[in-house]
This record gives C-alpha cells, structure tokens and sequence, in this order.
C-alpha cells in the first residue's frame, strides 16, 4: 500500500509503508484484546503497538491531537501518513498476512460501509460499556481515565478518587 505524500492526480509522489504505529486505548478492554489478537498475527508490514495519549506517543508524535487518538483509532505510518477510523483499520488489515485480501475488498467503495459500520459498532459497544461501569450518578459521555483521578476495582468498578494537593500540586479555578 502507497499513500500519497504529494497532492493528488498524475504524478502525485508516492511512498511506500515499510511499518505502522497503531495508537490504542490501554484502558479498553476491546482496544487491548484486539492489541494481542495484532501482536499474533503474521505481519507483511511490522506493527508497533503504543498505548495513545501515552508520554511516549506524545513525544513521538507531537502533531497529533492526542486527546483524539484516545475516541478513535489512529494508526500512523512510517512517513508520517495518518489513518484513522475505518481507514485506520483497513490499513492494519492490509499489513497483515492473512488478512490482505480483505483489507482489499474493504478499500472499495461497497466494502468501506461495511469497514465503517464494524468501526461504529465496535465504537457503541465501547461506549456501552463504559457508560455500564459509570454508577450512581450522570455519565458525562467520557471515557474514565486513571489518570484524571478513576480507579477501577473488579469487586466495586470505577470509582474517583480525587488526587491529594497535600503537596501543592493542585490548581486552582
């Protein structure tokens, strides 16, 4: 697979993908399981997996919205070609050996609905649970970082658990 670096039509530059970086949500239980399912499969092109928003993917990538890689998925290319969403799947499946042909088949225009409606149903089901871990009280529609102060306990769920500004690390409003 090429994407173009240059602007489209004849003669438009084309650079080849020698390896992808794929952004994931290290906090998803979907992201993580499809991260192994990726690192056992035969690769054409060699993936990196980088958990997104992470320190790591921040220095790496100091362009990309980060907050943005967190909602949807984001697979960046060797050269710096960005894919996200349906795209950014069916270039993953494209990069792997077993599963060309139907990063083919997805790259047409009857096959790219289909790409799209398994990313917005893998993105519901997401949401959906999520949304099922949030209790007593409204869900604001965000995903719970530990980060921004959750925890997550399998016997009680998410909780939040305000950091301490016992050492003068809290802002004020």
């Amino acid at each position: 697979m090429t994407a173009t670096t240059a602007a489209p039509g004849r003669g438009a530059a084309r650079t080849p993908v020698r390896g992808l970086t794929v952004l994931y949500d290290a906090e998803c239980a979907l992201c993580t399981h499809l991260r192994g399912w990726l690192e056992r499969q035969p690769q054409l092109v060699p993936l990196e997996l980088l958990p997104a928003g992470s320190a790591g993917a921040r220095a790496r990538f100091p362009g990309l919205d980060h907050a943005a890689t967190l909602d949807e998925v984001t697979v960046v290319g060797d050269s710096g070609q960005v894919y996200r969403g349906s795209r950014a799947w069916i270039v993953v499946l494209w990069a792997l050996r077993e599963h060309r042909p139907l990063a083919h088949r997805l790259s047409t225009p009857a096959g790219a609905v289909l790409a799209r409606g398994a990313v917005l149903a893998a993105a519901k089901w997401r949401g959906a649970q999520w949304q099922g871990q949030a209790r007593g009280g409204q869900w604001g529609g965000q995903v719970y970082r530990r980060g921004d102060g959750w925890v997550y306990r399998p016997d009680t769920g998410w909780t939040y658990e305000p950091p301490s500004c016992a050492d003068g690390g809290c802002t004020t409003r």
